[in-house]
């Protein structure tokens, strides 16, 4: 399917437009509409970090099960991600087709939360629209593999990433504003979301795309096997396991500590969006070339460590005092910090231990893990702060991180070994 690139491809690229004269390439194509639909996956993206969850505490005082459900609208998504390829494997369908369906069903669901502006509605269709989003990484993940050629996979896919965070910061910002203003323009913001939505299913409609390779299986669970073949994959997603669940606890924590008044916060919407959205994106915006330029060059299981490492001091630091400005600041700028490594590690990581034509295996388990984590971690979160109180669940989670990342140390000698990494697409990190 993947094309070979022109050979002025990259002159053109730098020179930031085409030229008419040579017909555009698969890659071309792919890269074109990813950079568009990147501004919509930005705005998504600071539905599901910041607004969803903040409109559904200030606006609808929802209670912390109604909370917890939405909070794991992705990670339902992340379960289902074995069982969706299977299914668009057995249609035939072309990866980028699937995708463009899923993402328009996720824009119905935010228009009908727009129109319909109660609480059973609200946290259906925002735990569907989420977990519709997730579900499309790993057909995502054989578009880049297929129009992407590894010379210039990884530069293209971080300049996409790069207009993601930019817009997710942007309209972290305005979003915060404008409902600090009026808080009943939230459902302005859901038609925004929806909008969103299907914009990025116009845009999935025209990458080209070609159906999932046959596996020889029809089980939904078939990857599973390598988790039980592969040792150094068993051993790393167990690692995963205890820092996900942790951080994937104190996550969803952050507008909670700062937008509810019970826990001695005093900040109004804006500043919340700012400590929680625009602070992390700016950081992780500048920082992810530079993680992106560390993974290809850095034992996989050093950055894997110092990135857990990170990830434990921003939670603790975030959660010293909500009135302390400086620890709000802090705890949001390492969390950034962290969360631009955790992106590029997060869909990138398989890369490195799959076998060239098993990576969607191996990602699809990854994902299924991530999403029983996601699911699990903040339901227990919500309901269990309220007699730890933040800051020894903080100090708990942060524990558990740092122990994560001493069982990873006896693998750092693996890391020598593994092969070169190929991007895939990524919506999620931890």
């Amino acid at each position: 399917m993947a094309s070979a690139p022109a050979p002025d491809f990259v002159w053109r690229q730098s020179g930031g437009r085409y030229s008419p004269a040579v017909a555009e390439t698969d890659t071309e194509r792919t890269f074109r509409f990813e950079r568009w639909r990147a501004i919509s996956g930005g705005v998504l993206e600071s539905a599901a970090t910041t607004f969803l969850l903040l409109i559904a505490v200030k606006h609808f005082q929802a209670g912390a099960t109604a909370k917890a459900l939405l909070s794991i609208g992705g990670s339902l998504g992340l379960l289902c991600g074995p069982m969706v390829v299977g299914v668009v494997e057995r249609l035939r369908l072309p990866a980028a087709q699937a995708a463009s369906r899923l993402a328009a069903a996720g824009g119905v669901c935010l228009l009908i939360m727009a129109a319909v502006p109660t609480q059973a509605v609200y946290i259906t269709g925002g735990m569907l629209a989420m977990a519709l989003a997730s579900a499309i990484i790993p057909l995502m993940t054989q578009v880049y593999q297929d129009n992407y050629p590894e010379a210039l996979r990884g530069r293209l896919f971080s300049r996409a990433l790069m207009i993601r965070i930019g817009a997710a910061l942007l309209f972290s910002a305005a979003g915060g504003w404008a409902l600090d203003k009026h808080l009943d323009w939230f459902r302005v913001l859901l038609l925004l979301f929806g909008v969103a939505y299907f914009f990025s299913s116009w845009c999935f409609s025209r990458l080209p795309s070609r159906p999932l390779t046959p596996s020889g299986s029809s089980h939904p669970l078939r990857a599973f096997r390598y988790v039980r073949e592969d040792r150094l994959f068993r051993w790393t997603l167990i690692c995963w396991m205890l820092m996900g669940f942790a951080n994937l606890m104190m996550y969803p924590l952050r507008v909670e500590y700062l937008a509810n008044p019970q826990y001695g916060s005093k900040l109004n919407v804006g500043e919340v969006a700012l400590y929680v959205g625009v602070v992390p994106n700016l950081v992780r915006f500048a920082l992810s070339p530079l993680w992106g330029w560390l993974f290809d060059r850095m034992n996989f299981f050093v950055m894997r460590i110092v990135l857990n490492l990170g990830f434990a001091l921003g939670i603790v630091s975030f959660f010293v005092n909500p009135d302390n400005t400086t620890s709000l600041l802090v705890g949001a700028i390492v969390f950034g910090a962290a969360n631009a490594g955790g992106d590029v590690a997060w869909g990138l990581w398989v890369t490195k231990l799959a076998p060239p034509d098993r990576v969607a295996d191996y990602m699809s388990v990854h994902t299924f893990f991530t999403g029983v984590r996601g699911v699990a971690a903040p339901l227990l979160a919500f309901h269990l702060v309220g007699t730890t109180g933040f800051g020894t669940l903080a100090w708990i989670c942060g524990g558990l991180i740092v122990l994560s990342a001493l069982m990873l140390v006896p693998e750092v000698h693996s890391g020598r070994a593994l092969r070169k990494s190929v991007p895939l697409v990524e919506e999620v990190s931890e």
